[in-house]
C-alpha cells in the first residue's frame, strides 16, 4: 500500500482483526455483484469505500424515477442511464482506485459461470428466484462463497452459502422444484431503509469473507421485520439430497 492508501484505509488498519494484512486481502479481492438496485447500491458503495480491489457490477436495467426512493447508487440526473454505468460513476467518485467492471447484461449459463469463477465472493442482490438459483448453482460449482439478500415490503433476509464448508446452499433452503410466490417491489412496495440495512450487511459479510475474519452467516438465516425492528436467526442444515449440492452431485 502507498501512503494515500494507508491514510484512506487507516480506520480499518487500526482494527486488530483487519490490520494491514486484512486490508491487503481486500485490495486484492474481487466481488461480483448481481444487481445494481436497492440491495446492490449500499453493498457496492461499502465494498468500494472499503477498498475491495475489483467490483464487477451486473445489471441490464436503466435508472427509473421510481428507483430513487431506495437505490442510493443513482441520482435524479442519471434517470434513463444504464444502472451499471450510473453505479460505476458513483463508485469512482467514492474511490477512484477501485476497478469497476460494469456489465449491462443479464448473465446466465456459461457467461455467469465464467464471472463467478473469477470472483472472491458473489453478492446476490437480484430480485427473482430464477437468477438466485442460477447464481447459487454457479457458486456451488466453483466453490465461491455467496452472500444472498432479499427485501420486500418491511421484510428482509440475509444469509451466506459457502460450498467450501459443510453448510447448506441456497437450494437447500429454497428447492428449485418448489413453487414460491414471485413478488416484487413494483407491485408490493418496499420500505426504503430496509434495502440499505440488508445491502450493508451483505457488504459486511463479503468483506469478512475476503479478509478471512470472524464467523460468517453460513448455516444461519437472519430475518428482519422492519415494522418492529425484530431480528430472528434460524439455523439451517445442509440437505444431503439437494439437487445442487447434495452428495450425489
Amino acid at each position: 500500500m502507498n501512503d494515500q492508501q494507508l491514510l484512506r484505509y487507516s480506520r480499518h488498519i487500526l482494527l486488530d482483526e483487519i490490520d494491514i494484512e486484512g486490508q491487503e486481502k481486500l485490495l486484492a479481492g474481487h466481488a461480483l455483484i448481481i444487481g445494481a438496485g436497492g440491495l446492490g447500491s449500499p453493498a457496492a458503495l461499502y465494498l468500494a469505500s472499503a477498498g475491495v480491489g475489483t467490483l464487477t457490477l451486473v445489471d441490464n436495467d436503466t435508472v427509473d424515477l421510481t428507483n430513487l426512493q431506495r437505490q442510493i447508487l443513482h441520482t435524479t440526473s442519471r434517470v434513463g442511464q444504464n444502472k451499471v454505468d450510473s453505479g460505476k460513476e458513483a463508485l469512482a467518485q467514492i474511490n477512484p482506485d477501485v476497478r469497476v467492471i460494469a456489465l449491462n447484461e443479464r448473465v446466465e449459463g456459461a457467461r455467469l459461470s465464467e464471472l463467478v469463477a473469477q470472483a472472491s465472493v458473489v453478492l446476490d442482490c437480484s430480485d427473482n428466484f430464477a437468477t438466485r438459483h442460477a447464481v447459487n448453482r454457479a457458486c456451488v460449482a466453483h466453490r465461491v462463497p455467496l452472500v444472498s439478500g432479499a427485501a420486500i415490503r418491511f421484510d428482509g433476509q440475509i444469509s451466506v452459502f459457502d460450498s467450501r464448508t459443510d453448510t447448506p446452499c441456497y437450494s437447500c433452503l429454497f428447492p428449485e422444484d418448489q413453487q414460491f410466490d414471485e413478488i416484487n417491489c413494483g407491485t408490493m412496495g418496499v420500505f426504503a431503509p430496509l434495502v440499505g440495512i440488508i445491502g450493508s450487511m451483505q457488504a459486511a459479510e463479503a468483506l469478512r469473507l475476503i479478509a478471512g475474519i470472524g464467523e460468517s452467516l453460513a448455516g444461519r438465516l437472519l430475518l428482519l421485520d422492519a415494522r418492529s425492528m425484530d431480528w430472528s436467526s434460524i439455523k439451517v442444515a445442509r440437505n444431503p439430497g439437494c439437487a445442487v449440492c447434495g452428495k450425489a452431485h
